[in-house]
């Protein structure tokens, strides 16, 4: 029954996403998020208060999704197995966001094929940090690319991951985490201190998952008919080339698949921030390597999804 929800919650995330007026954990977790950020700032105002209230921000966020979440599955279980059975699927469902990650891109993409450039920036600006106000059809290609290449490890790969080291409750606890980072983990000076804490715990927390999307993404790539064989190189050789010690993998794997060059400046808040490029150049990167994108995102999940739940079967038969 485990392994049909894991399943169930899959195809549920790949057909459906998350629809936009239904009731959303993370939008729970946000709303607590910035609940605990008052109180802290109220309290803290020091770097080192700020450091401190942070980290006592991440336990009071992360203990409180772990805990709620074991406690509503097990108190929908007491009630009736299939109530139990339900609500462990709708948590693993909440937690993957695969089809909104390729609707978010798609949305992007979709102006801009049209000759709309003021509506792709504007769609750009929702889902990075970055400004888009200026961006040029290339750069803006290129910023999708690598959102997608990101979050197909914290939206998807990892969430499973903890799915399997832990069930959902320890699955909502991983987006607890990573909407922390969301939220507070730049090193802009608003949040540089108070998201310390959160931002290199994310760190932590994704730092498996994103060396196994090298291998995922890698194999994706094969599958779909793409240069895996440059996926594994470049994914391996420019794994680096960011200030986050996760990002590069999954950006320079599909960077590999694809033939192209991802990273180099941009601008963050107002502050140019100089990156180092990723991949190489092959050729000019083009709107459909969005698609292309995309289409390994869903391949990979989906080798994800079955290494995961081949692992959990061979526990479970082992014990």
């Amino acid at each position: 029954m485990t392994l049909l929800a894991w399943g169930l919650a899959w195809l549920l995330d790949f057909t459906l996403g998350d629809p936009q007026n239904w009731p959303h954990p993370v939008r729970w977790i946000g709303n607590l998020i910035n609940a605990v950020q008052r109180v802290v700032r109220r309290f803290c105002h020091s770097d080192r208060a700020l450091r401190i209230g942070g980290g006592v921000m991440w336990l009071v966020v992360v203990g409180l999704t772990y805990g709620i979440a074991w406690g509503v599955l097990k108190l929908a279980a007491s009630i009736h197995p299939w109530l139990g059975w339900g609500v462990e699927v709708w948590m693993i469902f909440t937690v993957l966001a695969g089809r909104c990650l390729a609707r978010c891109a798609q949305d992007v993409a979709r102006p801009l094929r049209e000759g709309h450039l003021g509506e792709s920036r504007l769609k750009l600006s929702w889902i990075v940090g970055r400004d888009t106000s200026a961006l040029q059809p290339e750069q803006i290609n290129r910023a999708v690319v690598e959102t997608v290449a990101e979050n197909t490890v914290d939206g998807i790969i990892a969430p499973l991951f903890f799915l399997l080291l832990g069930g959902a409750p320890l699955a909502m606890a991983y987006k607890a985490v990573n909407t922390l980072d969301s939220m507070v983990g730049y090193k802009h000076e608003k949040y540089r201190a108070i998201g310390m804490v959160s931002a290199r715990l994310d760190d932590v927390a994704n730092y498996l998952p994103a060396r196994l999307s090298w291998l995922l993404i890698s194999a994706a790539a094969f599958l779909c008919r793409l240069d895996g064989v440059h996926a594994l190189r470049i994914g391996w050789r420019d794994r680096y080339n960011h200030s986050s010690p996760n990002c590069a993998w999954s950006e320079a794997t599909v960077a590999g698949a694809l033939g192209i060059r991802l990273g180099g400046p941009n601008e963050y808040f107002g502050q140019r921030v100089d990156k180092p490029w990723i991949g190489d150049a092959h050729r000019a990167i083009a709107i459909d390597d969005i698609s292309q994108t995309i289409r390994l995102m869903w391949v990979a999940s989906t080798l994800a999804l079955l290494l995961f739940m081949a692992v959990r079967f061979w526990l479970v038969d082992a014990a």
